[in-house]
């Protein structure tokens, strides 16, 4: 493009961390805001300078006619938005998850097939220092072949599924109202990378309801992904148990050692590689590989990297979009990926309510 890429977003409350990534980007400009809330616009575009403010998004699509949009509003919206921008060949860039039901995830994928827009889910973990970290290991062979990995999202959100004046907010409705693993893209997006093998078929279980009875979601979830060869990654999703945060737990099992990531700040992450370690019984801290290994992104990073939220991924999120949209490389997390992440999630709903039954997951690439 000869011109700055002509941003919109969808959603403000949300967007706050990638609007300094767009804002500090010298390819792209803040055109416009859509958002119900008025006071919150209004305040936000008077931050921000930008006098097209909407609480129509469609409206805003067809007047604006933006490059590309982030949309950034509650779960529940993500695919509909999406593919309404996708239908005026508009790229996206779209909120975890990126769908909440089987149907209206096939309606996106064939809108991205269709569109002359990229289509990149904004799965910020993936770009953590320790998850990049990790990565580079395994591209390296140092793990050998990975057949395990774990990831585990215990967030306790109790303060976001009521307002303050005591009316449900989506998240009372589409994450802890509806039974199974509603939000598995942050521990599946590394665990996927890990293992480079799409979920073939799960298999969810839970622990039954003891915290709040009001709520469908048993306490603790438990999702199984097993690939078309057999190597596995389990899903711990909890977000009702009345426990401090842990947010980033990941383990992988290789064919040549193994990572053990830090459970509780403050904690080291841990390593045992066999070719390093001459001692097969003794980890060795997970940062004495950054000389070596760690990518070239976190070995200096800007200050809005640092700032950013989500450990600096709301920061390098944008930069791969840009990228992408400039064609210098493909979105990173794709219409593909993005489904990987998603429809283990979808389909774990039917799952336990099976009683644990293993069931298969949709592959995408056939839609």
């Amino acid at each position: 493009m000869s011109s700055k890429i002509k941003i919109a977003f969808a959603g403000i409350r949300r967007a706050s961390s990638f609007v300094r990534a767009f804002q500090n980007h010298p390819e792209t400009e803040i055109v416009a805001l859509c958002d119900l809330h008025q006071p919150t616009l209004a305040e936000t575009g008077k931050a921000l300078g930008v006098d097209q403010l909407y609480t129509v998004y469609e409206q805003m699509l067809d007047e604006v006619k933006p490059d590309a949009v982030v949309v950034a509003t509650p779960m529940q919206y993500h695919a509909a938005q999406s593919i309404a921008a996708l239908e005026r060949d508009i790229h996206v860039l779209s909120e975890v998850t990126a769908a909440v039901a089987l149907d209206e995830a096939r309606w996106l994928v064939q809108a991205a097939r269709r569109s002359k827009g990229i289509y990149m889910m904004a799965e910020n973990y993936i770009y953590r220092k320790e998850c990049v970290l990790v990565q580079s290991m395994v591209e390296a062979g140092l793990f050998g072949e990975v057949y395990y990995a774990e990831g585990e999202y215990i967030h306790e959100l109790s303060s976001l599924h009521h307002t303050a004046q005591g009316k449900p907010t989506w998240r009372y409705y589409w994450q802890v109202g509806v039974n199974g693993c509603t939000y598995p893209t942050h521990s599946l997006g590394p665990c996927l990378q890990w293992v480079k093998e799409r979920p073939a078929q799960i298999s969810c279980v839970g622990t039954g309801v003891w915290t709040d009875p009001e709520h469908a979601m048993e306490d603790t979830v438990l999702l199984l992904c097993k690939s078309a060869t057999g190597k596995l990654i389990r899903v711990r999703l909890d977000m009702l148990s009345k426990r401090p945060h842990a947010m980033t737990n990941y383990t992988l099992q290789g064919t040549k050692g193994a990572f053990e990531g830090a459970r509780r700040a403050g904690e080291r992450s841990w390593v045992w590689v066999e070719e390093r370690c001459s001692d097969p019984n003794t980890w060795v801290p997970l940062a004495d590989f950054e000389a070596e290994f760690l990518p070239e992104i976190w070995r200096n990073p800007p200050e809005a990297a640092l700032q950013a939220g989500h450990g600096g991924g709301d920061y390098f999120e944008v930069m791969d979009f840009v990228d992408a949209i400039q064609g210098r490389k493909p979105p990173t997390v794709g219409i593909d990926y993005a489904m990987d992440m998603t429809l283990p999630g979808l389909v774990s709903q039917e799952s336990i309510k099976q009683g644990g039954a293993w069931l298969p997951v949709p592959d995408s690439r056939a839609w």
